[in-house]
């Protein structure tokens, strides 16, 4: 009870103490004390996949999901305890590559495609006439603006580009 006690502190309010960190440490390999759930610890910023669209190659528009992050001025949605498939596959996905993970691939083609069916789980599509010729992906990583900047632009997130997920690629041959 000592032990996880002295944990809880830790997570919750970040207390340390250094003789209950010296117990924690001495105990931690027999794990009989150990912190709560598949994630544990969370992280204050997060990679995140922006799958884009084209039909020109120079102008691209985001596919907007509807429950991860994505538009910069967006505020996180609660979904609990809806666990909205597509998004958090996203999530997923972004932890690794689209080698590892093929089916970013053909979501792409459907999109490409304009299936209505695959169009229905995002929130905004870019392309409501027609589907674009070229799409890509961008991986970014996303982090919370603090209070000042989110009241002086408006901004929930900040991100960075880290990388290109998924190089462009189209269904149509060149002219």
């Amino acid at each position: 009870m000592f032990v996880s006690g002295f944990q809880l502190a830790g997570m919750f309010w970040g207390f340390r103490w250094a003789p209950a960190e010296k117990v924690i440490h001495a105990v931690s390999p027999f794990e009989i004390v150990n912190t709560y759930g598949l994630f544990a610890v969370m992280t204050d910023s997060r990679p995140e996949i922006v799958i884009e669209g084209s039909n020109d190659g120079v102008t691209w528009f985001a596919y907007e999901f509807k429950y991860k992050p994505g538009d910069l001025k967006r505020r996180p949605i609660w979904v609990q305890p809806h666990q909205p498939r597509l998004d958090w596959q996203m999530w997923f996905a972004a932890l690794g590559s689209y080698e590892s993970d093929p089916w970013i691939i053909h979501f792409m083609e459907r999109l490409l495609e304009g299936s209505p069916d695959v169009l229905r789980l995002l929130k905004h599509n870019p392309f409501p006439e027609a589907p674009p010729r070229y799409a890509r992906a961008l991986a970014y990583e996303y982090g919370f603006t603090t209070a000042a900047e989110r009241k002086g632009n408006g901004q929930w997130w900040q991100r960075e580009l880290k990388s290109i997920y998924v190089p462009v690629v189209s269904l149509r041959t060149q002219p």
